[in-house]
C-alpha cells in the first residue's frame, strides 16, 4: 500500500488513476509562434529568413562575405531587373519580394511585417491575408516594370506598404482616426526618395494593397465576389508586370 493525502491506496488503482489522467498536449515553437502572430504571417517571415540563408551560403561559396548577399549567384538569379523581365524570366517579379540585401535589411522588413501583418491577418482572415500580401506584393513589381530604371531591385518593402494602405482603407472604413498611420506612411515615404531605395515598388504596393483593401471592404458581404474581385486585381498586377513593356525610366 501506498500511503496518500488521506488513507492509503494500492498499487493498481494508482496506476488506473494515472492512466485516466489525460497528459498536457505538448505544442512546438512554430505552431505556437503560428498562434501568436497567425500563420500566414509566420510562414511569410520563415520563407524570407530561409531565403537570406540560401544567398548568404552562396555568396560565401562564392567567394564573398556571406553578410554581402547580394553578391550571390542565387540573389542575382532572382532579384528583378525589367530588362530581364521583359526577356522572359518572369519569375523574377515575385522572387523578388523574398530577397533582401544585407540582415539590417531583413530585419527591419520582417519586423515591420509581423507587427502589421499579424493584426490584419487576425482581423480579416488568412486567405484574405494572403491575396492581400500577394497583390501589394504584384503592385509593386507592377510599378517597377513600368516604369523602374533598368536595375536590379530586391525586398518585401513593396508588400509591406501595401500592408500600410490596407490598414489606412480598414481605418478610413471603420471611421478611426488615421493620422497615426498616415503620419508613418508620410515618414516613410520621404525615405524612399534617399538613394538605393525602391520609391516605385513602394508606391505600387501602397496603391495595390489599398485596392485590395477596398475590394475587401466592398463586397465584405459577399464572400465569392470578394474572392473574385481580388483574382481579378491579382491577375491584371501580374500581366502587367510580365509583360508591360518600361515606358519612363526614372531615378529612384
Amino acid at each position: 500500500m501506498t500511503s496518500a493525502s488521506v488513507g492509503f491506496q494500492c498499487p493498481e488503482c494508482i496506476q488506473e488513476g494515472r492512466a485516466s489522467v489525460r497528459a498536457p498536449r505538448r505544442t512546438g515553437a512554430l505552431r505556437s509562434s503560428g498562434r501568436r502572430w497567425g500563420p500566414v504571417t509566420t510562414g511569410i517571415i520563415g520563407v524570407n529568413v530561409a531565403v537570406f540563408i540560401v544567398t548568404a551560403v552562396s555568396a560565401g561559396l562564392a567567394g564573398s562575405s556571406p553578410l554581402d548577399n547580394a553578391a550571390s549567384p542565387v540573389w542575382l538569379a532572382l532579384a528583378q531587373a525589367p530588362s530581364l523581365v521583359q526577356a522572359g524570366e518572369t519569375w523574377r517579379v515575385v522572387t523578388a519580394a523574398f530577397l533582401h540585401v544585407g540582415p539590417l535589411h531583413l530585419v527591419l522588413n520582417m519586423l515591420a511585417l509581423l507587427v502589421f501583418g499579424s493584426e490584419i491577418e487576425r482581423g480579416i482572415g488568412r486567405w484574405r491575408y494572403a491575396a492581400l500580401y500577394a497583390i501589394s506584393l504584384l503592385g509593386g513589381a507592377a510599378a517597377i516594370q513600368l516604369f523602374g530604371e533598368n536595375r536590379y531591385v530586391a525586398g518585401a518593402s513593396g508588400a509591406i506598404y501595401g500592408l500600410l494602405g490596407a490598414i489606412t482603407v480598414f481605418l478610413l472604413f471603420r471611421r478611426q482616426d488615421v493620422r497615426g498611420i498616415l503620419t508613418l506612411l508620410a515618414i516613410n515615404i520621404v525615405i524612399s526618395f534617399l538613394p538605393g531605395i525602391s520609391l516605385l515598388g513602394h508606391l505600387g504596393g501602397l496603391v495595390a494593397g489599398a485596392a485590395a483593401a477596398g475590394v475587401i471592404v466592398a463586397f465584405r458581404r459577399r464572400p465569392p465576389l470578394q474572392a473574385v474581385g481580388l483574382a481579378v486585381l491579382g491577375a491584371v498586377l501580374l500581366l502587367v508586370a510580365v509583360t508591360a513593356p518600361t515606358v519612363l525610366v526614372v531615378g529612384l
